[in-house]
């Protein structure tokens, strides 16, 4: 079987959608390298290291080159023909325009519908494209799969798509989490970014929508004197953080992480005492996983498709309720019997995502198009 993926966010973005399209190609390669998987991507960077059964489609020409949007819509569809693909997977929202018109059986992976859900969130420019790409890839696919229940409900309410249409396929977790850093790579991690003994981890872009602002709160409140480890990419966000911290006199307690690479993340994960994620909506919610999955006790909102990704391996909190997550936060922190359950379970729960349950699944799903095309 040839499979094709639209494969920009790939090669270029670092975290969430990045994370999900690396992790996709690289289980099927791994499970059913009798496959030719071809990525369509506008270009090439370090993030992805393709294997034996995996091929990358860049555009050819100087001008294609240069508008690489432009070749990424209107001109994959053609290329994925002319390369007999015989199923083609937008990992991100975007299908090419016109691969309908190919006969090429195809999926659309649909992460969240925040911008509708939180349209403050975003420019009205972004919110009007993300809109646009999104219900075409809706309706021009053959199958919509969406990463949780929230966002197949989501999917359903904001854009009309029947029920029937989609289909739901929990992300999997890396299988580098599941692993054990040895204790000089952690040594040497610790040293670099000047970690303490010990910290509370938050992963994720450093935005409102993320909530790390309730943390700090949530610290506060308790008196918890322990230092706060906040990973991810600075938004305007920061500015309300800085102001809190500034306030609230815990300057010492906080560092800010970003571009750590996997390995670093890794070991960051193994390191940290609690991983706090306190967002108030995600389509899925990878960091749950990842933390769980390196035996690393979760805190973490008990609405939107957190619940999903935690199953009974998290503490759910609030996350409008500061006061609610600093007094988890402590629990965890000095209940050292009911932080040893908490980290069983959500080992336990992490497992239930391996790249290979997810891999059958999604694959199952493959030659079922293939066949019914």
């Amino acid at each position: 079987m040839v499979i094709g993926f639209e494969a920009k966010r790939l090669f270029q973005n670092r975290s969430g959608l990045g994370n999900y399209s690396r992790n996709t190609v690289n289980l099927l390669a791994r499970f059913y390298p009798e496959n030719k998987y071809l990525l369509f991507a506008p270009k090439l960077t370090t993030l992805f290291s393709p294997s034996e059964s995996v091929q990358v489609i860049l555009p050819k020409s100087k001008f294609f080159a240069r508008f690489a949007s432009y070749w990424r819509i209107y001109r994959v569809a053609r290329l994925a023909k002319k390369y007999h693909t015989d199923i083609f997977h937008g990992l991100s929202h975007v299908l090419p325009a016109g691969i309908e018109k190919k006969g090429i059986p195809t999926i659309v992976t649909i992460h969240d519908l925040i911008f509708l859900r939180f349209p403050s969130f975003y420019r009205q420019i972004d919110r009007q494209l993300y809109y646009h790409n999104t219900m075409s890839s809706c309706r021009r696919c053959t199958k919509v799969l969406a990463i949780s229940h929230q966002t197949k409900e989501d999917i359903i309410h904001y854009l009309g798509i029947p029920e029937e249409k989609i289909v739901v396929l929990h992300q999997s977790c890396d299988k580098r989490f599941y692993e054990k850093v040895d204790e000089d790579q952690k040594y040497l991690v610790r040293q670099k970014y000047q970690l303490p003994e010990k910290f509370i981890l938050c992963v994720g872009t450093i935005e409102q929508r993320k909530n790390q602002l309730a943390i700090l709160m949530g610290v506060v409140s308790e008196q918890l004197t322990i230092p706060v480890v906040l990973l991810g990419k600075p938004t305007e966000y920061k500015k309300i953080l800085d102001e809190f911290i500034i306030e609230s006199g815990i300057r010492k307690q906080l560092i800010f992480l970003h571009n750590t690479d996997f390995f670093e993340l890794q070991a960051i994960y193994q390191l940290a005492e609690i991983m706090v994620y306190p967002s108030f909506f995600e389509g899925f919610g990878l960091p749950v996983l990842e933390a769980q999955a390196s035996g690393c006790p979760v805190i973490t909102s008990n609405i939107s498709s957190l619940p999903e990704a935690g199953g009974d391996g998290a503490v759910y909190v609030d996350p409008s309720n500061s006061s609610e997550i600093g007094m988890a936060i402590r629990k965890v922190l000095t209940d050292n019997e009911f932080k040893e359950e908490l980290i069983k379970k959500g080992t336990a729960n992490a497992l239930m995502f391996s790249d290979q349950a997810v891999g059958e699944k999604l694959f199952t799903l493959y030659q079922s198009l293939v066949k019914g095309n």
